[in-house]
């Protein structure tokens, strides 16, 4: 299960590729669409007036289908998780993905925001480009036209417009103190296992009192100084990580509110944790390089959440419908001379971060 979803990460890296679109609600959630009938040919979804059609799903789905398989092989659409087929995820998120750019262009219409002559001209090129890549059978089985690459790369374009222009006044005054990232290194002792399906199995009282008395016999080594802590660690530590950098809010809340308390070359009392029991030394109190990066992360989350508040507030208002008999008929496309992958790639290359 574990390699199963390492498989399914990527998906949503591949169809984020440009990152700066987050094109999601606060809470994580896309917009929900519900089921209708009353479709024109070949529409998939119904957003307020705007359509997705055939077509366009298809030059999504068949470029993560193609990304996929480019580093995993054909063979990985045999992959199942929890009776789900791996094709019927990705067209799962193919769909959420589109929908987001369409609602973020409705809200671009909605605030009035438009491409200049320059950001056209850049569609125009991309949009040239990455249809003039397609081969005969790309177009015929696609069914793709150059003024629907246009109408994608605009929509893009004007949801990544939309949402910097939603986010470009918010720059708060993050401290020192707030992004502050410090370095530590642990031992940890378990107080659970897992079971053959990967479920965690919590230890029992007496198990976990045994491993409470190993973790404090652990500490007394570590603290009379005739050990070296990274060597104890290397030892005894049921942890494959012994370093860890990180700011507050990134860590279980007990294992953090000790390691910020700690000095450098302190260490920790017992500590428990989900994860088990925990001693812990403090290498660095301060980093300033990783300090500053965290700023620039905390900087961003604000941004997100700001956005994510005016999203929400325009999702909530929209009528949403889909197609449902047409969208469960969709599958991949399995023909090795459809093999264009490089859509979102096209995109970056006129549009860059």
């Amino acid at each position: 299960m574990n390699k199963i979803k390492r498989i399914l990460l990527p998906v949503m890296i591949l169809l984020l590729l440009t990152g700066s679109t987050t094109a999601c609600s606060s809470d994580g959630k896309s917009p929900n669409v519900v089921f209708t009938t009353g479709f024109a040919k070949n529409e998939i979804f119904r957003i307020e007036d705007e359509s997705c059609s055939l077509s366009e799903i298809m030059v999504y789905l068949t470029t993560t289908q193609n990304q996929y398989e480019s580093v995993y092989g054909k063979e990985i659409w045999n992959v199942t998780l929890e009776e789900v087929t791996l094709e019927e995820n990705v067209k799962e998120t193919v769909l959420a993905k589109i929908a987001q750019i369409k609602t973020m262009y409705l809200l671009s219409r909605d605030r009035e925001v438009k491409l200049n002559m320059e950001e056209e001209g850049r569609v125009e090129a991309a949009a040239n480009e990455y249809y003039n890549s397609l081969n005969e059978t790309e177009i015929d089985l696609i069914d793709v036209t150059l003024d629907t690459i246009r109408s994608l790369y605009t929509q893009y374009a004007l949801a990544e417009k939309v949402y910097q222009e939603i986010i470009e006044d918010i720059n708060p005054e993050i401290s020192d103190d707030e992004a502050r990232t410090i370095t530590v290194q642990h031992i940890l002792i378990k107080t659970y296992t897992l079971s053959g399906a990967g479920k965690v199995v919590k230890y029992s009282e007496s198990t976990r009192e045994t491993a409470y008395q190993r973790a404090l016999s652990l500490r007394e080594m570590a603290v009379s100084g005739e050990h070296d802590f990274q060597s104890l660690a290397a030892a005894y530590s049921e942890d494959n990580n012994i370093t860890y950098s990180f700011g507050k809010g990134e860590m279980d809340f007990s294992f953090e509110e000790a390691a910020f308390n700690l000095e450098t070359e302190e260490i920790s009392k017992v500590v428990e944790s989900e994860s088990g029991y925990h001693i812990i030394k403090c290498i660095s109190t301060f980093n300033r390089e990783e300090t500053d990066a965290n700023k620039l992360k905390i900087v961003e989350q604000r941004r997100k959440e700001v956005f994510g508040q005016e999203y929400d507030e325009f999702v909530s208002s929209l009528v949403r419908n889909l197609n449902e008999s047409l969208w469960d008929s969709i599958t991949l496309i399995h023909n090795n001379q459809v093999t264009t992958s490089d859509f979102f790639d096209v995109y970056i290359k006129y549009f860059p971060k």
